[in-house]
């Protein structure tokens, strides 16, 4: 991957950009979902197999499913569409879609990655891209000049993540996209914590914007999945011969789930972000609480760059509780409708302590740079009723921190 010219290339890119003809929720459910022309079959079938017949050599719809598959192709579409894209892509999980877009990467470059960034995207690039000769300085990119300062000549890709996972950080797409562009370089976003449906980092400059799907698009938590999408010829090219060549891709199955859940994100989105609003404000007024994180907050300090650069906040909230890791044990092991567990972004509640399951894999002192401490928890605010939550958090912190006046 080349960073010449790129300010000239990501212009050209933008000129690709599709101009989305209907509102977000009439994509969500028609986007790569047309009727199947051969039944009338309005839901488009499931097709598991694995090879296609030709019409003559070399002439054929789909030749081998680790190269294209029916399935794949709709969802990949419909990411497109709701990403305000020309290309989209699909993988067999989000850590494979990280893979994939820095193998485009020569021995020899460098990346420049926001430092908050998602424990398994922090493993490859210290873990594996390193082995490859591909080095990376994380770097706080809450100040844009901490990116200026960071660029070398071997510099190809920012790698931004935004809100970050799990202190709830933002950096500014557009500022960060516009300087890394004057320096020729190619930004890549991770929009897995907000889904298209509340931000598009195509539109803010972003070459690349990536998701573990898993998440907010998939939506139930029974698939395993990563997409990326650009408006970029030159990268979708590169992105689709690897995608081929490596072969991490999704089966058939886990496409068509995957776009069911899209079919409703928009709905799904709305109301994760109305619970958290106000799991957030309970958590805020709460005096078992040391502090909150929640982009939807005025106390957040970058809430006027999520008023600017988001349509909604999110289904993610993170808090102190009051006391230490043994405290935030017992919350966790309270709760009732919150189930203690990794990942998120499913329709049910989730909550994990990061500092001793998604991000145990960091430092000690790395964790205390980022301020994930002890007795942060991570919420992933369902779909359930909001009432319900906020009466389940309750009793939990005021079982778990009323426990601090016993031997621990």
């Amino acid at each position: 991957m080349s960073p010449a010219n790129n300010t000239t290339t990501y212009a050209a890119a933008r000129a690709l950009a599709p101009t989305p003809r209907y509102g977000f929720g009439t994509l969500a459910i028609h986007a790569g979902s047309k009727p199947d022309p051969a039944t009338g079959a309005v839901i488009p079938p499931l097709s598991l197999s694995t090879t296609f017949k030709q019409r003559a050599v070399g002439d054929f719809v789909y030749e081998y499913s680790r190269s294209d598959n029916p399935n794949r192709a709709n969802l990949e579409a419909a990411i497109a569409a709701l990403e305000h894209a020309a290309h989209g892509f699909a993988f067999s999980s989000g850590s494979a879609t990280t893979a994939t877009i820095l193998n485009t990467l020569a021995p020899g470059s460098h990346v420049i990655s926001v430092n908050d960034v998602y424990g398994g995207t922090h493993r490859y690039l210290n873990k594996v891209a390193s082995s490859v000769g591909v080095e990376t300085t994380f770097v706080d990119l809450a100040s844009i000049d901490n990116l200026r300062d960071a660029v070398r000549d071997n510099t190809r890709i920012v790698w931004i993540e935004t809100p970050t996972n799990p202190t709830l950080r933002l950096v500014d797409i557009a500022a960060a996209a516009e300087a890394a562009h004057e320096a020729g370089l190619f930004v890549v976003v991770d929009n897995t914590f907000l889904s298209p449906y509340f931000q598009t980092p195509l539109d803010l400059g972003a070459d690349i914007v990536v998701h573990s799907a898993t998440k907010y698009i998939n939506g139930h938590s029974d698939v395993v999945m990563g997409v990326a999408a650009t408006n970029d010829d030159a990268l979708a090219s590169k992105i689709r011969f690897l995608q081929n060549a490596i072969g991490a891709v999704p089966s058939p199955f886990d496409c068509y789930q995957a776009q069911r859940g899209i079919k409703t994100l928009h709905l799904r989105m709305r109301q994760h972000a109305e619970n958290a609003q106000r799991v957030a404000e309970f958590l805020e007024a709460s005096p078992l609480v040391d502090s909150v994180i929640y982009p939807g907050l005025p106390s957040h300090p970058q809430h006027a760059l999520a008023r600017r650069q988001m349509r909604g906040f999110g289904g993610m909230v993170s808090f102190r509780i009051k006391g230490d890791t043994h405290t935030a044990d017992r919350f966790l092991q309270r709760t009732h409708l919150f189930t203690l567990a990794e990942s998120l972004g499913g329709v049910e509640s989730l909550a994990e302590l990061p500092a001793r399951m998604t991000h145990a894999g960091l430092a000690p002192e790395e964790r205390a740079e980022l301020g994930i401490t002890d007795n942060l928890i991570r919420l992933s605010v369902g779909i359930e009723d909001a009432d319900d939550l906020i009466d389940d958090i309750e009793q939990a912190l005021v079982s778990a921190v009323a426990e601090n006046k016993l031997p621990l």
